[in-house]
C-alpha cells in the first residue's frame, strides 16, 4: 500500500510517518516508481507505534524498544513504561472518582461538603454516592 493508504488507515497524516521514517521506527518495504509502498509487517509497526503512543510512550523510547538488541533490554525499558502507566491509572482513577463524587453530591458548592474536603485532604477518593446529599 501507498503511504496515503497507510496514513489513512490509522487516521495519521503522512508526514507523520515520514517523520517516523526519519526517526528510523518506521522503513518502507520499497519504491515504486518513486513512491514508498508499504506491507503489512508496516501495518503492525504502525499499529505498535500508534498504541505506544496512545499509552503515553515517547517517540524515543518506542525506539528503544523496536531496537533492543534483545528481550532482556526491551523488558527494562518496558518494566519503566508500565511502573509509568501504574502511577497515571492511580492518578486518573483518584480523580475520576472525585468527579463521580461531584457528580453525586447534592451541596451547592462542593467545594464545602465535608466529604469531598475529606476526600481532598485525604487523597483517598471516597465512593460516588458517599455525600448523601451533605449541604
Amino acid at each position: 500500500m501507498r503511504i496515503g493508504e497507510l496514513a489513512e488507515r490509522f487516521g495519521l497524516a503522512t508526514h507523520v510517518l515520514r517523520h517516523w521514517e526519519a526517526m528510523g521506527l518506521l522503513t518502507p518495504a520499497a519504491r515504486v516508481n518513486g513512491r514508498r509502498v508499504y506491507t503489512d509487517d508496516h501495518v503492525v509497526r504502525v499499529a505498535t507505534i500508534v498504541r505506544a503512543k496512545a499509552g503515553g510512550m515517547s517517540l524515543e523510547r518506542i525506539g528503544r524498544i523496536l531496537r533492543a538488541s534483545g528481550p532482556g533490554e526491551r523488558r527494562e525499558v518496558l518494566r519503566r513504561q508500565h511502573a509509568e502507566l501504574e502511577r497515571r491509572l492511580a492518578e486518573i482513577s483518584a480523580s475520576k472518582r472525585l468527579i463521580e463524587h461531584v457528580l453525586e453530591c447534592d451541596a451547592e458548592d462542593f467545594t464545602r461538603c465535608p466529604e469531598y474536603r475529606r476526600v481532598v485532604e485525604s487523597g483517598i477518593a471516597a465512593e460516588p454516592d458517599a455525600c448523601g446529599g451533605l449541604a
